[in-house]
């Protein structure tokens, strides 16, 4: 059950950053949450867990940094791609940065996925693994059903209005 409080953890933190990159370059949806629910951004927690994943298999900062960015951008392709060809929404849109492969990842935002890595792996991560040993095991089953059931209702809703409004439901 560790990985899926790391996945929830991760995506929750991924959420507090889009909130706070939003703010910060004054971008009108403030609002970046990728479920009906729970504030959370699923691509972080999947990203964060494939780089957790490979940070093992590598012997240096050097390797974490590389490998964690590939995986960071693995993970924003296929997530983007999810978004886009199986609900018909999207999160995000690199289209007018150089470099973007179909608006969906691109340079710039790799290399901050790349040095995002280093800091999850040696800096943020230490303290999340000793926060989820703490987490008592009966919570894991009902966190996986929330967690399910909000995704499956999101990605129903997505699909069926075409847009990610629908997540703005408080609004």
């Amino acid at each position: 059950m560790r990985w899926l409080w790391y996945f929830i953890i991760y995506s929750f933190i991924g959420f507090l950053l889009e909130v706070a990159f939003a703010r910060a370059i004054r971008h009108p949806k403030r609002d970046r949450k990728c479920l009906l629910l729970l504030p959370l951004c699923p691509v972080y927690g999947l990203g964060a867990c494939l780089i957790l994943l490979l940070a093992p298999a590598v012997d240096s900062p050097l390797w974490v940094a590389l490998a964690g960015g590939l995986a960071a951008t693995g993970a924003e392709l296929a997530m983007g791609a999810f978004y886009r060809f199986a609900l018909g929404v999207e999160f995000w849109d690199y289209t007018g940065i150089p470099g973007s492969l179909g608006g969906l990842v691109c340079p710039a935002f790799s290399a901050c996925w790349t040095a995002l890595s280093l800091a999850l792996v040696y800096a943020v991560h230490p303290a999340v693994a000793a926060l989820t040993a703490a987490i008592p095991a009966w919570l894991g089953p009902p966190a996986l059903i929330v967690l399910g059931s909000d995704a499956l209702v999101s990605c129903i809703a997505l699909r069926r209005t075409g847009t990610t409004d629908i997540l703005r439901w408080y609004a």
